[in-house]
């Protein structure tokens, strides 16, 4: 400001109400989930290693095995009985690491007897029982006449960039992708998953209001009081602008407001409800429900959740969760659900430092006072009602300064509404509380936050909890109180110790392992699920779910997946290679064996050409150019792009020829498809090298002079007429609804 020319200079932020854009480093993101793939799946001599073909083995090393003359690379396994299974570098998805309770011995398998066969028929058998549900609901969602929603018109594009906030990349591939479900006629399901503070709640406000613009009415559940009254304040806030009525019921409001409030959402005048389980309740009347957002659906009992699924059968719907460990089925079951992962955190986020610590006052006084001093706000939870005036006592005594206030469950509606709101507002220096804040409460200003009994917590509880600090560009901390570590059972010391080993942000899947490892999988997905997890280890029991859905739909819902690949224009879900070619990193280009096992897998699970583009950089960046061999080797990877948009389920490169085997099902609707027309129209014009013929009861087609993978590729993108990276453009973009985030479950 000048005053003697009378002139105020403002920023763009500030005239606009909006925050910098930060740009994002490029890379960050896909580096830091490569780092998280190579953490969590590194192979060391010794370990336990699942073929799903073959069972449970021990992993041996990479060696160089000769085919044809020529020299390959190889995952060495053994079985039982010194049995060696060699595993070709192209089939690394075929493997995973054994990962179940912590301290589990598996039963090694032994090659050449139906052992594994039966274990994986009998664990197939028990989850189509239990998937067969959920499969038919989806069918039914796929066929009821749910709605379309116009393109967005001119007031959904205001509220987008009225967001305050630049959208990260994820929270904008998420937003676009429950915008393309809305404009179709298919009710949507979808879950949106994002450690906490990533987003979730900006992309239900858009869909609501998506709705909302139509004439369509909005249910939003959540699981606590507190968190209706936070999401009632989110979307008043951010739709103040705009024409819709937005109300809540929860516990709070009872009797003539109660009662008008219904009355209002039955005649249609509330285009938006907020609300906890009593949104599901039979006083509730929608005139024309359109959207239903749920947020943290696992925190719901199950009667709730059966009232939901009639609801949902034709009502849109959007889940948002920000526990990252697997926990329902719906998560695991790919094409059963479809599945947004946030995983990119907000510009200028600083990660939560987390402290272990014993229950110290001087610890306590310190902490408290440092945050006030920087004039922050500050959490103690403290989860047993029966003492809990007596600790904020104690911190009144330790902090004479601080404004202590209590807030837990038990408290009168009326006054724990008040206590939230004067704390949000700055009138209270200190909450000190029960785990009703572990649930969406964002206040930027609190920034630490101590925890008492942190023992006494289950892992994703705990990251809830610390999600509720560090939710702006200050540093925030988490005090995790307990007694010594030595003092502890072992797995409530691992669970302190794994919450502050990862406090990056977005570690939610470092978590999830971690959580896995030390509870076992069947204590997340159900006590009956547990003896086969435990055989099978967590990682191959996705890989098996899976396959037992892809055949549930062939068996007995094969109008649902016909539809589907027919929709997608995609038959088949991966392509298996065969080659005698010298396809290699080699020991002069990277000596070390495991960093080059890490890479054999990182290029294995490459779905697009942006992350091909990245590895092929990082690899000259670090190694320099890349040999013939391995240039050779990365064009593999495109060929399977290729020959899977082309239908064709094996390749075999040998000996100068290449020969594809086609879609198995002979009945599939891929052999009337316009992709196997072009595959009859390059045979038509080139027959002198390429012919067609039946084996095995499947089609063949077999091309004469083909010497590299490149010429094979070259031979391919003609008949497919576009290049490898448009075809797996194509492909990602089709797959963009199942669980591509989650690496141990995606392939």
């Amino acid at each position: 400001m000048d005053k003697e020319l009378k002139v105020l200079v403002y920023t763009d932020h500030q005239l606009f109400e909006r925050y910098h854009r930060f740009r994002l480093k490029e890379g960050f993101r896909k580096n830091k989930e490569a780092l998280t793939i190579k953490e969590l799946m590194a192979l060391e001599v010794g370990d336990y290693v699942v073929h799903i073909d073959h069972g449970i083995g021990e992993f041996s090393g990479l060696h160089k095995i000769e085919v044809n003359g020529k020299m390959q690379e190889a995952i060495r396994l053994t079985y039982r009985g010194g049995d060696v299974l060699y595993v070709s570098i192209h089939s690394l998805h075929r493997i995973s690491k054994y990962s179940s309770k912590e301290g589990t011995q598996p039963k090694i398998n032994k090659l050449g007897t139906n052992t594994w066969a039966k274990t994986k028929q009998k664990t197939k058998g028990r989850v189509k029982q239990i998937a067969y549900d959920l499969l038919q609901l989806y069918a039914k969602r796929k066929s009821a006449p749910g709605h379309a929603y116009p393109e967005d018109g001119y007031l959904q594009h205001a509220l987008e960039a009225s967001f305050m906030y630049e959208d990260t990349p994820d929270q904008n591939a998420a937003s676009k992708i429950v915008r393309e479900d809305m404009l179709k006629s298919t009710p949507m399901d979808r879950l949106v998953c994002g450690d906490v503070g990533f987003g979730k709640t900006e992309i239900a406000i858009r869909a609501a209001f998506r709705a909302a613009c139509d004439g369509k009415q909005v249910a939003v559940l959540v699981p606590t009081t507190i968190l209706s009254m936070q999401h009632f304040k989110s979307f008043s806030r951010r739709l103040r602008d705009f024409p819709v009525t937005i109300d809540y019921i929860n516990r709070f409001k009872t009797g003539k407001a109660l009662t008008e409030t219904l009355m209002k959402v039955e005649s249609g005048e509330t285009n938006i409800l907020v609300g906890t389980h009593a949104l599901v309740g039979k006083r509730v009347k929608f005139k024309e429900l359109g959207l239903l957002v749920i947020d943290e659906e696992q925190k719901f009992g199950v009667g709730v959740k059966d009232k939901l699924k009639t609801l949902k059968a034709n009502v849109d719907a959007l889940t948002l969760t920000a526990t990252p460990i697997p926990r329902t089925l719906q998560f695991s079951l790919m094409g059963a659900r479809d599945l947004s992962i946030i995983r990119t955190p907000p510009p200028n986020r600083h990660p939560v430092d987390t402290i272990l610590s014993g229950f110290n006052e001087e610890t306590i006084r310190d902490a408290i006072a440092y945050e006030l001093s920087r004039g922050g706000q500050a959490y103690f939870v403290h989860n047993r009602v029966g003492n809990i005036q007596e600790v904020a006592g104690m911190i009144q005594r330790l902090v004479p300064d601080a404004r202590v206030c209590v807030g837990h469950g038990q408290m009168d509606g009326k006054e724990l509404e008040d206590v939230m709101a004067r704390f949000i507002d700055g009138a209270y220096d200190v909450l000190v509380a029960t785990t009703i804040i572990e649930s969406g409460i964002d206040i930027s200003n609190a920034n630490t936050m101590l925890i008492n009994e942190a023992h006494k917590f289950g892992l994703s509880d705990l990251h809830q909890l610390r999600g509720r600090v560090g939710r702006s560009n200050r540093k925030a901390f988490c005090y995790l109180m307990a007694p010594p570590l030595s003092a502890l059972p072992e797995e409530s010391r691992k669970r302190l110790q794994a919450l502050e080993q990862f406090s990056d942000l977005g570690s939610g899947m470092q978590i999830a392992m971690r959580d896995l490892d030390i509870r076992g999988a069947g204590d997340l997905l159900g006590a009956e699920q547990s003896g086969f997890i435990n055989d099978l280890g967590f990682d191959m029991y996705q890989r098996i779910l899976a396959e037992a859905v892809k055949e549930l739909k062939a068996e007995q819902f094969k109008d649902l997946m016909e539809a589907e690949q027919v929709e997608s224009g995609q038959y088949v879900e991966e392509t298996a290679l065969e080659t005698d070619l010298s396809l290699l990193i080699p020991d002069h280009y990277v000596s070390d064996i495991p960093e080059r096992i890490s890479l054999y897998r990182e290029l294995d699970d490459l779905s697009d050409a942006e992350e091909m583009t990245g590895f092929r950089h990082r690899l000259e960046d670090r190694f320099g150019a890349l040999p013939e061999e391995t240039e050779e080797l990365l064009g593999t990877i495109r060929l399977r792009w290729v020959a899977q948009l082309l239908g064709m389920e094996k390749l075999v490169l040998k000996s100068g020829k290449l020969i594809a085997a086609f879609v198995s099902d002979e009945e599939s609707a891929y052999f009337q498809s316009a992709t196997f027309a072009r595959v009859l129209d390059y045979l038509k014009h080139h027959a002198k090298d390429a012919s067609m013929y039946q084996r095995n009861g499947g089609l063949r087609l077999k091309i004469e002079k083909v010497g590299t993978v490149l010429q094979a590729l070259a031979i391919f993108e003609d008949i497919a007429g576009m290049s490898a990276e448009e075809c797996a453009k194509l492909t990602s973009a089709k797959q963009a609804t199942h669980l591509q985030a989650a690496p141990s479950a995606s392939r």
